[in-house]
């Protein structure tokens, strides 16, 4: 009989040490080692030994019945899903604590179960009661949603392998689910791996559609080891500042629709509702035209999105000024100021410098270069950009202003909510006819938008 040997897993990256050590060797983490028992490998090869089946293999050109996919009735979760969920595949849902990850799946639940589909939800944090609780608050107390309250991974499998399976099937979350036939605590790299591999191999044999929640580390990724966003089918992050009433649902992985799309929602009493036009949301509080202030046409995924930029300039007492930034990259920032002081001769080293996205959007995207030079020229020099103008734009470090994807996607939603006026890099090709009703500007060298602002060099 093969003998159960031990290994050590660290908690924060997942890599296995044969010994025990104080500090992991791969990340550097003190005390995230832990002890897992795994069972020894037979002669044979597998556990257990014995002969494996031949495989049955298919043509890749052959004739394949298309995937239907199960529509959500969430217009949001179905653009960051591609089209809806495909029966048989897992996808896991990421996000800070109390973002509304669980709000989120549980309406998508009571939605379905209203259009006839047959669902289910496992909680390992809440009781039944406290999950009815949430559920009669959001006015989904009549949903026909199967709920229960467990941590073990057997009991789940033995629910749902006989019988009749549900087409979706929530567990809330995957951190607090264990398997008994493993030493380690829940929550820990094993658990969270061997746990997610039983229940995605369950959701492939029966059809189901497997939503797992997962807990996020400080740093704001998902808590276990990479192996596990490996396994499923799609990676969501659900974002937002809690002080704000915005959410964003963000696809950072899907193997049936495209990456890096978004659903906007808006926090209301009653749950999460689905914003059809985000561009006109974030700008809603807009005034009228101030120093500081640019627009901003963006690209999130397939969807272009007018987001309000802030900057402010101010003198100094300090040695070192400051630079604050909120929603962006700060290192992006500096490298916008190195090039206006070096290439343009602004003097803006000496001052602090900050900057804010509005709305509690986070913007990595190099297209918005140029909207943040304008605002920063504009705070700097108290001149205000024209109000329904945008911006959009990769600065390079020669000073060049270089064109950027999707250019008439960005127009044409500017042209919809009523801008007049763009500034951009150089662009290629027709822009169509509601975008060129726009008044449009191609910039070649930064210091073209400096002299709009007719600054000195020694601003």
């Amino acid at each position: 009989m093969a003998k159960a040997t031990s290994q050590y897993v660290c908690q924060s990256c997942g890599v296995v040490s044969a010994k025990w050590s104080g500090r992991c060797e791969s990340c550097g983490t003190w005390n995230s080692l832990v002890e897992e028992r795994i069972q020894a490998v037979m002669p044979g090869g597998l556990k257990g030994g014995g002969k494996g089946h031949r495989l049955k293999m298919t043509q890749l050109s052959a004739n394949l019945s298309p995937i239907k996919r199960l529509k959500t009735g969430d217009g949001e979760l179905d653009r960051v899903t591609g089209g809806g969920f495909v029966p048989g595949s897992a996808l896991l849902i990421g996000g800070d604590p109390g973002i509304g990850k669980s709000t989120l799946l549980l309406q998508t639940l009571a939605n379905l179960a209203h259009a006839g589909r047959k669902v289910a939800y496992i909680s390992g944090e809440e009781s039944v009661a406290q999950v009815q609780l949430r559920a009669a608050r959001m006015g989904q107390a009549d949903a026909p949603v199967d709920l229960a309250a467990s941590t073990s991974v057997r009991d789940a499998m033995a629910t749902f392998d006989d019988g009749d399976a549900p087409d979706v099937l929530v567990i809330d979350s995957i951190q607090t689910l264990y398997l008994d036939n493993l030493d380690s605590a829940p929550g820990t790299v094993g658990q969270v791996r061997g746990a997610s591999q039983e229940l995605i191999r369950l959701a492939k044999r029966r059809g189901i559609v497997l939503l797992l929640v997962g807990h996020v580390t400080k740093e704001g990724t998902i808590a276990g080891p990479k192996v596990v966003e490996h396994m499923v089918d799609a990676v969501l992050h659900f974002e937002g500042d809690r002080n704000h009433q915005y959410r964003l649902l963000r696809a950072l992985k899907n193997r049936f629709g495209p990456s890096d799309e978004i659903g906007v929602y808006e926090m209301v009493q009653s749950g999460l509702s689905p914003v059809l036009n985000p561009s006109a949301l974030f700008l809603s509080d807009r005034n009228e035209a101030v120093p500081g202030t640019t627009t901003f046409a963006g690209m999130e995924g397939t969807r272009p999105l007018l987001i309000e930029i802030q900057a402010l300039v101010s003198s100094t007492t300090l040695a070192t000024p400051r630079r604050a930034v909120v929603g962006w990259d700060s290192q992006r920032l500096a490298m916008i100021l190195a090039v206006l002081d070096a290439r343009c001769g602004l003097s803006i080293g000496g001052k602090d410098v900050y900057l804010s996205i509005v709305g509690g959007m986070r913007i990595s995207e190099p297209a918005a270069d140029l909207a943040v030079a304008a605002a920063i020229l504009s705070s700097l020099s108290g001149k205000t950009v024209p109000h329904m103008q945008v911006s959009f734009g990769e600065i390079g470090l020669s000073g060049e202003v270089r064109s950027v994807a999707n250019a008439s996607a960005r127009l044409r939603e500017a042209a919809k909510l009523g801008f007049e006026a763009a500034i951009s890099g150089p662009i290629s090709g027709d822009l169509g006819q509601e975008a060129s009703t726009l008044a449009h500007k191609e910039l070649r060298h930064i210091r073209e938008l400096v002299a709009n602002f007719a600054m000195p060099s020694d601003a």
